[in-house]
């Protein structure tokens, strides 16, 4: 399971929790804090390549101090922190192309005005 061995006992800061609903009680995993240097070589490495694999990833784990399923978890939450951030430029970029309408615009003027767009591929 996901137990702690540093939460034990009565007045532990790290409390026991229903892991799913009428399941036995477990320990709440407690989130990783990376060390700024720790966080500096893991962007380094994304940097390089945005897929970290088998000993690439065992090595790294063992230099940052750190387990193989932190590096992987990791990875995996900054690839989908870079996509979102893509996913945002390339609507910024689209949304400098688009026309703004007046206020006084009915629909009818709107559904003309599509036909007319032109998509842009960036």
């Amino acid at each position: 399971g996901l137990e702690l061995s540093h939460c034990v006992g009565a007045n532990s800061l790290c409390p026991a929790v229903p892991w799913r609903s009428g399941g036995p009680y477990k320990m709440k995993r407690v989130r990783t804090v990376f060390k700024p240097e720790q966080l500096e070589r893991l962007e380094q490495e994304f940097l390089k390549q945005q897929y970290m694999v088998g000993t690439e990833r065992v090595d790294l784990a063992a230099t940052l101090h750190l387990t193989e399923t932190q590096v992987k978890v990791w990875f995996q939450n900054r690839r989908i922190k870079w996509r979102k951030q893509s996913m945002e430029q390339k609507a910024a970029k689209l949304s400098q192309f688009r026309v703004i309408q007046p206020a006084t615009v009915d629909s009818t003027d709107i559904k003309d005005h599509e036909e007319d767009t032109v998509d842009v591929e960036l």
